[in-house]
């Protein structure tokens, strides 16, 4: 069995979840964590034993003895630096979404991943959410029939709202919706997006950073099939990783309904009243077990570099998803249908 070496860049919630995926897979030899929070950079080294930890994530994409990097770093900003150097140093690279701020730096990423042969894969965890994994199998093997129709509602809580978008200027489409973009897209294909509808409204996060509450968009396909993407993050501060969302995807032969809310597992305590303790979004341990997709999603990424098999998201898939949700957000600004592909009048209107 052929062990391989990882780095992790950025070890916060969600690069402690892959750290620590890392560190259970038995595919992995050595594990290297990079992080600028001292504190953080050794409770993580503790906590998935890795052998080697730095504030400098360039001393992972030098390090000669590791095969592939995990870049779990925030801001949003630092992911097209981050990713290219790691690309052009011969490393296989896991980033988390979104691919880059630019399609610009998405399209050299794409293209420098094929040019040095290396899989590159970004984290839309929710294909490895087995509730969302149902409905692709479901469609797949004729249970649904032909797709007609699509609605995802996702809604987290202003706590983490306020964090996000605090921290970069991307809009719920970018940052929320994107998740979902990406599914319904991966269960449509082949049909292709060729035109977007969006609309935001600004209430409580306009007068704490100036983004919108929520984006609403609706996407029309090639093959006549049309969906509804919602996302908002203003919920009230009760559960602070609360995520609402509902799924329903209605076919010729039949229709799948789910509730991917955090309400199935209810705590009621006579010290606390009613609590929803579960977080499956990004996801928690919870002892020998990990609720929530991203440590699946983790050892899929390892078992593709140690085993050479096809990463499940190509960043083929991520581009095209952020042409959509950059057109939601063009939409909204000019308040009209945008056609797909988008041209460079549209790119250089978003960037100004």
């Amino acid at each position: 069995m052929r062990q391989i070496n990882v780095g992790v860049v950025g070890t916060g919630w969600c690069g402690g979840i892959r750290a620590e995926a890392c560190c259970a897979n038995p595919l992995v030899a050595d594990l290297h964590i990079a992080e600028i929070n001292e504190e953080r950079l050794r409770e993580v080294q503790a906590s998935s034993r890795a052998a080697s930890a730095t504030t400098d994530y360039q001393r992972l994409i030098d390090n000669p003895d590791i095969d592939a990097i995990i870049i779990s770093a925030t801001p949003e900003t630092t992911h097209y630096p981050m990713a290219k150097a790691s690309i052009v140093a011969g490393k296989h690279v896991f980033l988390e979404k979104p691919i880059a701020i630019t399609l610009a730096e998405a399209d050299e990423l794409v293209a420098l991943a094929r040019q040095h042969g290396v899989k590159f894969t970004i984290g839309y965890s929710q294909r490895f959410n087995p509730k969302y994994a149902y409905i692709k199998k479901s469609l797949e093997d004729g249970t649904l029939g032909e797709p007609v129709s699509a609605l995802i509602s996702r809604h987290i809580t202003r706590s983490l709202g306020k964090k996000i978008s605090g921290r970069v200027k991307l809009s719920p489409a970018a940052m929320e919706a994107t998740h979902d973009l990406d599914f319904v897209l991966w269960c449509l294909e082949p049909a292709k997006p060729v035109r977007v509808y969006a609309q935001t409204v600004y209430k409580t996060m306009k007068e704490i950073n100036g983004a919108p509450d929520c984006t609403w968009i609706i996407v029309t396909m090639d093959s006549g099939v049309s969906f509804t993407i919602g996302a908002g993050w203003i919920l009230p501060l009760g559960y602070p990783n609360y995520s609402a969302t509902t799924l329903e995807m209605v076919g010729t032969k039949g229709a799948l309904l789910i509730d991917d809310t955090h309400r199935d597992v209810v705590l009621n305590t006579v010290d606390n009243g009613i609590q929803f303790p579960m977080s499956s979004m990004p996801g928690e341990p919870v002892n020998h077990v990990f609720a929530g997709p991203m440590a699946n999603e983790t050892h899929h990424f390892i078992e593709a570099v140690a085993l050479d098999k096809p990463v499940l998201v190509t960043p083929e898939q991520a581009r095209k998803v952020m042409e959509v949700y950059v057109a939601a957000d063009l939409s909204a600004e000019r308040n009209e249908p945008v056609s797909l592909p988008l041209n460079d009048a549209d790119i250089t209107s978003l960037a100004s």
